[in-house]
């Protein structure tokens, strides 16, 4: 007898943002935190019930710590979106309604047709939601008032997409369009590769993904490697582009920088991180963790969408400068106690 028993999983690991997908508002972001605060109580996270396929929704950042469902610091508002959703195994699935269609087609003497397997599978399904397995999955993002920014820690598009269609939901309109460049990043990265020199303050790590207009061309993945190094610059000759390209920023942060403008593999060097353990608690640890984060990205974003030749801003968007905002500025949140972590952020 198959029985599927029910299990709550809560996916954390380091606060620092890993993954990121930035956005262009397209409108100054005027709500104070209190105000989006208020607003975004309207869709709390609330879990799945027993017929709930999914469920999804606004939950504190600072997790088990916090009630507040923003976390503003520095001129920057982070939130978490929440995502509960029901596991189904499709095996599990097939085995009961082979065992089911098996069942009438001796029973009745005659066959099963599709229409009616796909009727006894849903019909399978809802007898199951009540006891399946429930994952919990959390998303982070923030938005960068001053720079009409969000960015969301997340290496799928499809997943950060979600985020910011559920903050349309909840505000009502939340004009955001993905951040582009003037220029084929894919170009750009090539002739990196190359041999041209890179803009200053950024070098290149060890790996790349190199792929051919033709589909039988191939794809190269190189790990660990001299980019610099002339069987690279083969591979370009023959043909083949950069899709994927590590950096390194200052000695600083480190990345894989992808076509699409999305960047994987954040790392934030010691440099950044020598203070990480300085705070008594956990919430202080989160104020100080998510201040040096924003603030060292703040200094960055700038300097890398110069090196990629500027951005393609929509026609409605006037260009302004990125600016770092003062650090004295306190954070907002709410302590509680501290024999629990934070909920974290959904891993890549």
């Amino acid at each position: 007898m198959l029985i599927i028993g029910r299990l709550h999983q809560e996916v954390t690991s380091s606060m620092w943002f890993k993954n990121l997908q930035l956005y262009r508002l397209g409108q100054p972001f005027d709500l104070t935190p209190e105000a989006f605060e208020e607003r975004l109580r309207a869709d709390e996270f609330k879990g799945c019930n027993s017929m709930d396929m999914l469920t999804y929704g606004w939950a504190p950042p600072l997790g088990r710590h916090g009630q507040q469902l923003v976390h503003a610091a520095n001129g920057y508002i982070m939130i978490c979106a929440r995502k509960e959703e029901k596991i189904i195994p499709a095996g599990v699935v097939k085995e009961l309604l082979d065992d089911k269609v098996a069942t009438i087609e001796a029973a009745e003497a005659r066959e099963v047709y599709r229409r009616e397997k796909m009727r006894m599978k849903e019909e399978i399904i809802v007898d199951l939601l009540p006891r399946a397995l429930t994952r919990i999955s959390n998303l982070f993002a923030y938005i960068d008032v001053r720079n009409d920014l969000i960015i969301v820690d997340s290496s799928s598009a499809a997943k950060a997409e979600t985020l910011i269609g559920q903050l349309r939901n909840t505000l009502g309109r939340f004009p955001a369009t993905p951040v582009k460049i003037k220029q084929s990043l894919s170009v750009l990265m090539t002739r990196w590769l190359s041999g041209e020199p890179l803009p200053n303050d950024f070098v290149l790590g060890g790996d790349c993904e190199l792929k051919h207009p033709d589909p039988e061309g191939g794809v190269i993945n190189c790990k660990h490697q001299d980019l610099e190094a002339g069987e690279i610059r083969n591979h370009i000759k023959n043909g083949k582009y950069a899709v994927k390209l590590a950096l390194q920023w200052k000695e600083r942060l480190s990345l894989v920088l992808h076509e699409d403008m999305s960047i994987k593999r954040l790392r934030f060097e010691d440099v950044i991180k020598e203070t990480e353990n300085d705070a008594d608690d956990p919430v202080s640890q989160f104020d100080l963790d998510y201040s040096l984060m924003v603030l060292e990205l703040a200094e960055f974003f700038p300097q890398l969408l110069s090196a990629l030749g500027g951005e393609d801003l929509p026609d409605d968007v006037p260009a302004k400068p990125v600016t770092a905002p003062p650090v004295s500025e306190p954070a907002v949140s709410e302590p509680t106690s501290s024999e629990q972590t934070p909920v974290e952020a959904e891993p890549a």
